[in-house]
Formats: C-alpha cells, sequence, structure tokens
C-alpha cells in the first residue's frame, strides 16, 4: 500500500482491532502488521474467522429485532469498525428506510471509509471517537444533528467490551451510556466468555500478545453489564443462540461457546 494512502492519525506500523477485523474478513483497508496479527489469531484459534461472521451475524439480527420488534429508529454503533456486508446501518434502514445509525470507532481510518460508504445517505454518519467518552460521544456535534437522544436509541457494544481491563471499569461504562439515554432506550452487550475451553485460553493469550488486549470474562461478570436492565428474551446466550434465523441444527460447535451476548430495555 502506499504511503500516501495512510489516513491523518494512523500509524501502520501498529495493529489495531478495526484493521484486524477487516484482514480477518478478507477486506483490504489493512496494512501488514494488522495482517501478521490475523495470521496469528489463526493459528491459535482456525475458527477465528468463524467467530467474526458469528459476532457480526449476531450484530444483524439484534439490529433487526431493535427496529421491526422494538420499535427502535436511532442506533449508536459502538467500536463499529470498517465497513464490510450488511452493515447496521444497511440491517436498520432495509426494516424503516428512516431509521438513523451513528457508527463510533477510535481508529481514524473508519470514519472516512464509512462516510465514503454513507454518501448521499440522510440518515447515517460516522465520527471518529474513543467510546469510553461518553459525554465525548452523545455531545459529539454530528450525533446531536442526526439522533434525538431524548427519545429512545439502543446502544451496541458489540465485539467492544472484551477490549477493556477491569481496571478501566467497563461495568460503569455501560452503565453511563444506559443512564445517559431515556426509558425505553436498549442495549446490546457481547463479551468473550472466560472458560476451560482450550480454545478461549489459546484466543485470549493470543489476543493479549499481540494486541495488548483481549479481556475474557465470566458468565457473571458479562450478565453484570445488564444491571438494571430488562433482558430480552433468551437472555444472556451464546451468540448464535440469540433469536437464531432457523432451528440450530444440534449442539454448538466449541468455537461458537467462546461469546456470550445479549440485549436489554432500560425500564
Amino acid at each position: 500500500m502506499s504511503v500516501e494512502w495512510v489516513p491523518p492519525g494512523v500509524d501502520p506500523e501498529r495493529p489495531s482491532v478495526a484493521r484486524v477485523h477487516d484482514a480477518l474478513l478478507g477486506g483490504m483497508e489493512n496494512f501488514a502488521a494488522d495482517r501478521s496479527v490475523a495470521r496469528k489469531l489463526k493459528a491459535a484459534v482456525p475458527e477465528v474467522v468463524d467467530l467474526v461472521w458469528c459476532n457480526r451475524a449476531f450484530i444483524g439480527r439484534v439490529v433487526d429485532f431493535l427496529v421491526r420488534e422494538a420499535g427502535i429508529r436511532q442506533i449508536i454503533d459502538l467500536g463499529a469498525g470498517l465497513p464490510t456486508v450488511e452493515n447496521t446501518h444497511e440491517v436498520a434502514q432495509f426494516a424503516d428506510p428512516r431509521a438513523k445509525v451513528v457508527y463510533v470507532d477510535i481508529d481514524p481510518m473508519v470514519e472516512p471509509h464509512a462516510r465514503a460508504l454513507l454518501h448521499g445517505n440522510p440518515y447515517a454518519d460516522a465520527i471518529t471517537a474513543d467510546a469510553r467518552d461518553v459525554a465525548g460521544v452523545l455531545g459529539h456535534p454530528a450525533v446531536l444533528r442526526l439522533l434525538d437522544l431524548s427519545q429512545p436509541t439502543a446502544v451496541i457494544a458489540v465485539g467492544l467490551l472484551h477490549l477493556f481491563s477491569d481496571r478501566e471499569n467497563p461495568h460503569a461504562l455501560v452503565r453511563a451510556y444506559a443512564d445517559a439515554l431515556p426509558r425505553g432506550s436498549y442495549l446490546a452487550v457481547s463479551s468473550f466468555l472466560a472458560s476451560d475451553n482450550p480454545k478461549a485460553k489459546a484466543l485470549e493469550v493470543m489476543l493479549q500478545a499481540t494486541m495488548g488486549t483481549g479481556y475474557f470474562r465470566d458468565r457473571a461478570a458479562i450478565e453484570r453489564f445488564f444491571d438494571g436492565l430488562e433482558l430480552v428474551e433468551p437472555g444472556v446466550v451464546h451468540l448464535p443462540e440469540w433469536h437464531p434465523d432457523e432451528r440450530l441444527p444440534g449442539p454448538l460447535a466449541s468455537w461458537e461457546e467462546l461469546l456470550l451476548g445479549g440485549v436489554a430495555r432500560k425500564p
């Protein structure tokens, strides 16, 4: 890739979560450092690509539920990553063409690529911001221009919270978003599950070694993200078990047990 292509603020020698994710999905918006990490993750857990697609499929089902069944028309997608296929705004606007979506990511590469995809779409936007800065995200001019935060809004934190250590208190972060939004708002979360599953241990070790992040949590800690909220059935489950498009054929594969997720409503 040419040096001229690198957006301001991007260090191509330092892998980023968004670009590693893109490399795992076979995208082109990544650098050698990102592809190196992707190769190591695939070597540690060959099904990691399936895992990434499983996570994206979960987002799609969640967004479809939020718009079609929960009546939500405003969505904030935290840690959105680089655009791929069946993006949040595409799923939401397939259900309702006027559904509004704001993508949030800390990687400076995400915003220009997302805005290129969103060109001419008046109901979607992308911003570069740190999801941990709740006031900065919710007070961003693009968010305030597009969304009415006095109305029910969904916050999606899928594939994000495992990036934050307990020292960074991700539970307080989730609570801050929930507290800032009105009643009737929704929260969607997924997180890596700590267990004796050898694939969980292998992936956690490799994420820590290559990215310096990747914190797996037990079920109780993941369920605490929804404290004070009303869980949507079937509660906190492995991602393929949440509103599957079709009946599950049988027991989950070991890699499908690496993530838990759920959706909840603010009463």
